[in-house]
């Protein structure tokens, strides 16, 4: 397990270092942390007051509070505990869920943010991770539907008590968007965010360059890349079995799980990256295309216009959307 957790520290480091060749030391305001259930660093490039890099962490931690799972005071735990009842939240916190829903329905349910009642049994972190009974799979998924979530205003309730749920797939994606919204606010103009492999460039590099970040090859321990994509002003997300896995009895189990079984998605994909503006848009669509599987995944995101999309199979064969090799 250690051994995984520093390839997924390595890779997200490869990642800034990957973008951010050339860059003058002396400009550079770095935040780095352990938030969202992963390392995160947010990189000004500006020369900017030490105030702007601060009040990005003050960002962080006031996210991490209000859509962590594990943080029982957060405002998606106590929508988790209220069994039916509406509970109020932030303006955050609804355009959150929104979207989680929006996605529900592209998807067809594939992508579902009430995947907590499942997620809650699987702990890819432990030291000695187990397989959950078929029993318990088989009753938490009833449970996962995305119509079940309920908002009016700023009160959201959940109708099926036993609901629970999970923005992990979409929330590293909205904060990064926000971040990028405060940055550009306070007048920066060249910044990179890492929200644990979850990259978004604001700008361009300082001498007018684009980005070029690093797509790993899965299982690589190292966390080489396999190819990389060039970038300005855009977010690069990346969904992948080798993120969170364990073996057991032989058997693979990775942290994707598909609502329709309660197991971890199998189909011939190691990973999904999508690039486009919205990094919101860019994570829940590395999630939904990579339980859509290869030929369902990419003819969505041919469909979609500035969406491209790296998908690599667990032959490790790279295969491009249209738009991206239209680009390239």
């Amino acid at each position: 397990m250690m051994i995984k957790k520093l390839a997924a520290f390595i890779s997200a480091a490869s990642l800034i270092l990957c973008g951010c060749s050339g860059i003058t030391a002396k400009k550079d305001l770095t935040y780095t942390d352990t938030l969202f259930d992963t390392v995160i660093s947010v990189q000004i490039l500006d020369p900017v007051d030490e105030s702007v890099i601060k009040g990005c962490e003050k960002l962080c931690k006031e996210y991490d509070a209000k859509f962590s799972k594990t943080n029982e005071d957060s405002e998606i735990s106590r929508i988790n505990k209220a069994k039916g009842k509406f509970v109020e939240v932030s303006d955050d916190t609804v355009t959150l869920l929104q979207k989680g829903i929006y996605y529900g329905e592209l998807s067809g349910g594939l992508f579902d943010i009430t995947i907590g009642s499942v997620s809650n049994l699987w702990d890819f972190h432990a030291e000695k991770p187990s397989v959950p009974s078929k029993q318990k799979i088989k009753s938490a998924k009833r449970h996962v539907n995305y119509q079940s979530i309920m908002i009016v205003d700023n009160k959201v309730k959940l109708t099926d008590r036993k609901a629970s749920l999970d923005v992990g797939a979409i929330a590293k994606g909205y904060i990064a968007d926000r971040l990028k919204d405060y940055l550009k606010k306070k007048g920066v103009k060249h910044a990179i965010i890492n929200l644990g492999g979850n990259v978004l460039a604001l700008g361009t590099k300082t001498d007018g360059s684009k980005y070029n970040i690093g797509i790993q090859r899965p299982f690589d321990e190292n966390g080489e890349p396999i190819t990389s994509v060039k970038i300005a002003d855009q977010s690069v997300v990346t969904t992948g079995t080798y993120q969170r896995y364990f073996e057991k009895k032989g058997k693979f189990y990775h942290h994707i799980l598909s609502p329709n079984t309660g197991y971890p998605c199998e189909n011939s994909l190691s990973s999904v990256t999508i690039i486009t503006d919205s990094s919101l848009t860019a994570d829940a669509m590395s999630t939904t295309c990579f339980l859509l599987g290869y030929e369902e995944g990419m003819k969505l995101v041919n469909l979609l216009d500035n969406v491209d999309a790296v998908f690599i199979t667990d032959d490790n064969e790279i295969h491009y959307s249209d738009n991206f090799l239209k680009k390239n």
